[in-house]
């Protein structure tokens, strides 16, 4: 069916938001905000439901002449998916773990088994029972205790990550009493296998601030608090050290990591900070046998390698550096075995492996596409020779290796198999350096079909990017990116600044003061891939989430005659305001972020590029924005106020539509097929523009 049947027009009528003004003074400045009335932290207000079913209603209809293509391309994405599919078996302790998915099944099955061929596989987990009647539903952190007989479970049926625990009896299926409510989602087992860790949320921050621990048989409100966290720009997670001797509490913020520990063999004792905290010292620590193992950027602005002992890992001047600080290399992190390190290291872009023997030195793992994605995949056994490795790249599907630690030989154990006539030979990828306006150079990672792609500016491009917290989009591939590439577009992803494709510091120029770098970087790569003939100038589109929402605001602000299209989802849209209000989930947290704009200074900074701030009298591009109603970490009147105040102040006559999705949280849609449906809406969103 060609996409040409199918065009966009823009309806007569969309849904128009009452205004109410409401002052927000800060620092003497005062900003009026028409649409503040739109925050409702119960999530009950009738005047606010009411407007957000008419901006579905809108869209659903604005977009109904382009159902079939929707359908279409839904089905194109979920024929490509193997219907009955598994994983890999894992071996954990005295078993292996693997998981299975069956026809329609939204959700996963979870087995172990005796031995890697899984014929006597015992069911663990039935995910899509577990789901029944939810419209949403994540399965969090499965543990199994250290007798390999029990186990915890968490689950999360709203999207806003608010996680509870469940317990079960593994031979026998039975259920524990014991129910953990409003948890981060991790647990962890001591040693005694009767006690549990796990961290306690602030319903109001939504952040996990206190660990309890909880001994099985008794309930809730007996469970005692072991550390509380006053600081509350700290993220804190739990876990537990590589040989399992020590229970780790991780905090961290943008600039500053801390840890505590306790014997998991005493687990009534007291936690104790591990160093010293220090402002400004970011770190990674894990321990094997008697030593631990930092991945510091003390003295190393892109980290090193430091090991250290219990008598002098308080004392940073005793540890003893392992691998020293290179300025062009980033050291991203150590995978721990008994006789082998697998450091993960980053030079121009490109992920590398370097396997330390602890008696014959080294060996490098590269790889050969001009972009790809790589890490280290599980591996819970650190008495072994060989290690399996995850890899992946905008022409290749994923796949899993186990690779020789002595000999680097890779032998394939599963690649991702995509159902339909694709043969990744008609697909090219590339790597282009573009020359941002202050001379850097901005990473951008393509691919395309080859026989629908000409370098003589006519294809369409859909440009997508992130450019926060130091979080790099690696290029790997994805299938349902082929409905487009088989359309004739080129995909390209743009490593802005405020990512960490080049180092720590392409992260540092793209956060705080330096803010502004991500969105000039974006704009220029898209005058790069026009300007190169990658792209035809009115047929360029661009997409973005969470952070990249923020992006895709900004960017529609500082350069709309750019782009045809943009998709913007879950977006962090009202940048000052909700980083001046302390009870807004993830806000203290993100102060080394974005910076804090109780200060006079980053106030200036921030209204200098917020989205909703600055959106202003002009023509903007056409946009889809979607977002979850239950979104814990953006809330749903950002995108709410934003649209509101588009349709208010823009000049022209292409389409806006905004969609909530009123079950999900910011991850979208939950299960293996729905989700598709949101890709789908994009993609037709996109194509039918085309067509206009």
């Amino acid at each position: 069916m060609s996409s040409n049947s199918y065009s966009l027009s823009l309806l007569a009528h969309p849904p128009v938001a009452k205004k109410q003004p409401h002052p927000l003074t800060t620092h003497q400045l005062t900003r009026t905000d028409n649409y503040y009335w739109m925050r409702d932290d119960e999530r009950e207000n009738k005047d606010v439901l009411a407007h957000l079913n008419a901006e579905n209603d809108y869209c659903d209809e604005q977009l109904a002449d382009i159902k079939p293509l929707r359908e279409q391309l839904f089905n194109e994405l979920k024929d490509r998916i193997v219907k009955d599919d598994n994983t890999v078996p894992v071996k954990d302790g005295q078993y292996w773990y693997h998981s299975e998915v069956r026809g329609d099944d939204e959700y996963a099955r979870h087995y172990r088994s005796s031995s890697i061929e899984a014929r006597d596989k015992h069911l663990l987990l039935d995910v899509n029972q577990l789901a029944g009647d939810y419209e949403f539903y994540e399965l969090g952190e499965v543990a199994i205790s250290p007798d390999e007989q029990l186990l915890a479970y968490s689950e999360d049926t709203e999207g806003r990550r608010i996680y509870t625990v469940r317990f079960k009896n593994i031979a026998s299926g039975e259920m524990f009493s014991d129910v953990l409510e409003n948890t981060e989602g991790q647990v962890v087992w001591a040693n005694d296998n009767k006690t549990v860790f796990y961290v306690k949320k602030d319903l109001q921050t939504l952040l996990g601030f206190q660990v309890y621990r909880h001994v099985l048989g008794t309930p809730q409100a007996d469970d005692v608090l072991v550390y509380e966290e006053q600081d509350k720009s700290f993220f804190m997670g739990l876990g537990k050290s590589r040989d399992e001797s020590l229970i780790i509490i991780d905090l961290a913020t943008t600039e500053t990591n801390d840890t505590w520990v306790l014997d998991a063999n005493n687990p009534e004792g007291e936690f104790s900070a591990l160093m010293p905290r220090e402002e400004g010292h970011e770190f990674d620590v894990d321990k094997l046998g008697d030593t631990f193992y930092i991945v510091t950027n003390w003295q190393a602005k892109n980290f090193r390698l430091m090991t250290a002992t219990q008598s002098t890992i308080a004392d940073k001047n005793r540890w003893q550096e392992h691998t020293p600080h290179r300025e062009n290399v980033l050291l991203e992190g150590v995978e721990i075995f008994n006789d082998y390190l697998i450091l993960t290291e980053r030079e121009l872009g490109q992920t590398r492996f370097v396997v330390v023997d602890q008696q014959a030195g080294r060996l490098t793992l590269e790889f050969d596409d001009p972009c790809y994605y790589a890490a280290i995949a599980m591996n819970p056994e650190p008495n072994v020779s060989s290690a399996r490795i995850y890899y992946s790249s905008l022409t290749t599907p994923g796949s899993l290796y186990d690779v020789d630690l002595k000999t680097g030989n890779k032998t394939l154990l599963k690649q991702q198999q995509v159902l339909g006539d694709f043969n990744p030979e008609h697909y090219r990828s590339e790597r282009l350096m573009v020359t941002a306006r202050d001379g850097e150079q901005v990473p951008v990672s393509l691919v395309y079909r080859i026989d629908k792609f000409n370098k003589d500016g006519t294809n369409p491009v859909l440009q997508y990017g992130y450019g926060a917290y130091g979080i790099t989009i690696d290029p790997s591939f994805s299938s349902s990116s082929l409905s487009l590439l088989d359309r004739g577009f080129v995909y390209a992803i743009a490593h802005i600044r405020g990512g960490e494709m080049l180092g720590r510091h392409w992260y540092e120029q793209g956060k705080k003061q330096f803010k502004q770098n991500s969105f000039s970087d974006f704009i220029d790569v898209t005058h790069a891939l026009t300007e190169q003939g990658y792209a035809h100038p009115e047929k360029v589109f661009a997409s973005g989430g969470s952070a990249g929402g923020l992006l895709m605001g900004a960017v529609v602000n500082q350069a709309p005659e750019l782009y045809l299209g943009i998709g913007c989802h879950v977006p962090f849209l009202d940048v000052l305001t909700t980083m001046l209000d302390e009870s807004i989930p993830l806000t203290t947290n993100e102060y080394d972020e974005w910076g804090n704009p109780n200060d006079p200074a980053f106030y200036d900074v921030i209204q200098a590029y917020s989205p909703y701030d600055n959106i202003k009298p002009q023509a903007y591009p056409n946009i889809l924005v979607t977002t979850g109603f239950h979104d814990s970490q953006v809330q749903y009147w950002e995108p709410m106020k934003w649209v509101a105040k588009l349709r208010e102040l823009k000049t022209d006559d292409n389409i806006l539509v905004f969609k909530t999705d009123m079950d999900a949280g910011h991850g979208g849609a939950s299960g293996r097929f729905k989700s598709l449906e949101e890709k789908a809406l994009e993609m037709a969103f996109f194509i039918a523009l085309l067509s206009n």
